[in-house]
């Protein structure tokens, strides 16, 4: 149990495990193979060694699970992608915005949302007051 009395299900992941996520959120289950050669655009200097002891790690963690029936083991995150990230959102909030939903929000369009993106935001609020 934590301090605030919620049980967390799932350790919060490194920034490099949020990036090894991001690629079996986007591709689905894969082996530590198939993750390496993913990873490789952006990081070409990430060895095959270094991915396949993240995954391990993650796995003992209880970030991924492991499916263990064929020879190459197939990796996937135990958590869905916009679960993970509200779990993480909501510590977030609760740490940097002294609980603030809105501070957050206020912190985010000052500088970290387009024009485009703004329009988007102001639709989906207008959208809810109809609701």
């Amino acid at each position: 149990m934590s301090l605030s009395g919620q049980k967390s299900a799932i350790p919060k992941p490194t920034a490099s495990e949020l990036n090894l996520l991001k690629v079996l959120w986007q591709q689905g289950p894969l082996n530590a193979k198939q993750v390496h050669e993913a990873v490789q655009a952006e990081r070409p200097d990430l060895a095959y060694a270094t991915v396949l002891r993240h995954l391990q790690i993650m796995h003992g963690k209880g970030i991924l699970t492991r499916d263990e029936s064929q020879r190459s083991h197939i990796y996937a995150p135990s958590q869905e992608q916009d679960s993970l990230q509200t779990n993480l959102l909501k510590d977030m909030i609760q740490k940097v915005f002294a609980g603030s939903g809105k501070a957050l929000v206020l912190a985010a369009l000052r500088g970290h949302v387009s024009a485009q993106e703004r329009d988007e935001i102001e639709q989906i609020l207008q959208d809810e007051k109809k609701s």
